[in-house]
């Protein structure tokens, strides 16, 4: 697709522009054919899509893209790539737009309504692994209309985001990542696959958001700050988390009859509920609480 995915052109853009890697940005250039290949098409681009991508680095995936989709706006940190992508490997493509900002600073919603209206984008990212959590939950919290999020991540993450009850890799992220969207891990991803070679193993992974949730939950908040607390100290059982972390506004014999009513044992642990579980103990402690 795009010609950059050859490492020897990756090789001479980079020295044509004396480009340095940062490592404060977690920058790792995807330099592998069949990899890029496997996550455009994962992401389903048609001619009818705003793409929002976020770290493009020199444009390699930029130019897939940009081939494939209506539009593409590009959200680049690292001020140092901005010529390389407006003067060189972007400037034959007309419908790029590049915007050097940091993504969790930027207002997505007003982009997105100025360029989509209120029409659904896809995301599409390579993204750096430091602060891969807080883009994803950002995505998905907002009132920004995503269809789905193909990315690129640390392959133990693209593992926990779809991770179930009782194994290892089961947590908060699990949880909140299945309350908003359906994962799907699209290809795992060797370290060869990169410049300058990442320390870890990646994943492709695919998050399609639901319509509506899953579960019925009365209070969505409240659920994610009980699922947090009860992670936070997941080798202790669910009522001695709660305690640890909400004893002031919670009640021991609140949870206890809340576990009772559901008719689970007080030595549960939050680690085996699923999605489901957690929304109903969440609805009978606020039921509990009128």
């Amino acid at each position: 697709m795009g010609y950059l995915i050859d490492p020897k052109e990756t090789i001479e853009v980079l020295n044509r522009y004396r480009f340095v890697f940062q490592k404060r940005f977690g920058q790792n250039f995807l330099i592998d054919s069949h990899v890029l290949d496997k996550m455009i098409a994962a992401a389903h681009i048609t001619k009818d899509d705003l793409v929002l991508e976020i770290g493009p680095g020199i444009g390699t995936m930029t130019q897939a893209l940009c081939e494939n989709a209506r539009e593409v706006v590009a959200v680049e940190i690292d001020p140092n790539l901005i010529p390389i992508l407006n003067c060189d490997t972007l400037s034959a493509y007309d419908n790029v737009t590049v915007i050097n900002e940091d993504v969790l600073k930027l207002d997505i919603e007003a982009l997105v309504k100025e360029k989509n209206g209120d029409r659904p984008i896809k995301v599409v990212a390579n993204l750096p692994y430091y602060v891969t959590t807080p883009i994803i939950m950002r995505l998905l919290e907002s009132d920004i209309p995503v269809e789905s999020i193909t990315i690129m991540v640390q392959a133990e993450v693209a593992d926990r985001m779809q991770a179930g009850p009782g194994t290892k890799d089961y947590g908060a992220l699990s949880l909140a990542v299945q309350y908003y969207a359906e994962p799907f891990i699209v290809a795992n991803v060797p370290q060869n696959c990169f410049m300058p070679r990442p320390n870890v193993a990646s994943a492709v992974i695919r998050l399609t958001l639901h319509k509506e949730p899953p579960v019925d939950v009365r209070d969505e908040k409240l659920m994610f700050r009980l699922i947090r607390a009860s992670f936070n100290h997941r080798r202790k059982t669910l009522v001695n988390s709660l305690m640890n972390e909400m004893g002031q506004e919670l009640s021991k014999q609140r949870v206890l009859d809340a576990l009772s009513a559901l008719g689970l044992k007080e030595t549960a642990r939050g680690e085996e509920f699923d999605l489901a579980g957690w929304a109903a103990f969440t609805n009978k402690i606020t039921e509990l609480g009128k």
